[in-house]
């Protein structure tokens, strides 16, 4: 039986905790990824989702990014190597600081938009990530892109990768995500169901340019910022079981 794991991006939005929306979202997924400060979250929510993720038995991973609220973190950042690195850790500490206090463990570590989108494609963002991950000194796995060259950066730097799939993204012929200002970057719930079979069933996708490419992924992705999270998160789901992928934590 195929199995895979099932992600999403929680505790961005405050009144998303408040409403029970991430947490309905978290009785669909199997592991999230807690905004911790530097894209959004603050101690408060991330308490909040840490506790509810914790006794739902997800697994539990970081989401740091560029340190800026403004832009949501999706606006790439002119930083020096070591202020990057010191941003991520800073990042990593706060979250791991409130996972330790609700006796949960951090399991794995996904960067989050410009960050995640730059350091897929440049091997010295990348390498940045792996460092502020050593310097953390935890043992956690590394979410990135599938097929892209971060993966073999924090490989060779020791760390355990895991190669992600976007559900609700278009891809590019390069195996790239499409920029979200573009036509078509995001896709409608229906095509939402139909990526996801076919990144679970057949490892590929369909380019903005309906091209076929393979995409080897261990684990997918749907965002829970938008206001059709949990309708997306639904249908995925429901797709999946429907032809007998079994989703688990990765």
């Amino acid at each position: 039986m195929r199995t895979i794991d099932l992600n999403c991006d929680l505790g961005e939005n405050p009144l998303h905790i408040k409403s029970g929306l991430d947490e309905q979202i978290m009785d669909i997924v199997t592991s999230v990824n807690v905004a911790c400060g530097g894209h959004a979250g603050d101690e408060d929510t991330m308490l909040a989702t840490v506790r509810a993720a914790h006794r739902r038995g997800l697994a539990i991973g970081a989401h740091p990014s560029y340190p800026d609220r403004t832009n949501f973190g999706r606006q790439e950042l002119q930083m020096a190597a070591d202020e990057l690195v010191d941003a991520i850790l800073a990042q990593l500490l706060a979250l791991s600081r409130v996972v330790r206090s609700c006796g949960a463990v951090l399991h794995h570590v996904k960067p989050h938009g410009a960050l995640y989108n730059v350091a897929a494609r440049d091997p010295e963002i990348a390498e940045a990530v792996a460092a502020a991950c050593a310097r953390f000194g935890q043992d956690v796995i590394l979410v990135g892109l599938a097929g892209s060259p971060m993966l073999e950066v924090c490989r060779a730097a020791g760390f355990r990768v895991v190669g992600e799939g976007f559900v609700d993204r278009r891809y590019e012929a390069d195996g790239t995500l499409r920029p979200r200002h573009l036509e078509g970057a995001l896709l409608t719930p229906a095509e939402v169901e139909i990526q996801a079979l076919r990144l679970a069933e057949r490892e590929e996708v369909v380019t903005q340019g309906g091209q076929v490419i393979p995409v080897s992924a261990q684990t997918l992705c749907l965002h829970g910022d938008g206001p059709l999270a949990l309708e997306v998160a639904t249908a995925v789901r429901r797709a999946l079981t429907s032809v007998g992928v079994a989703v688990r934590p990765f």
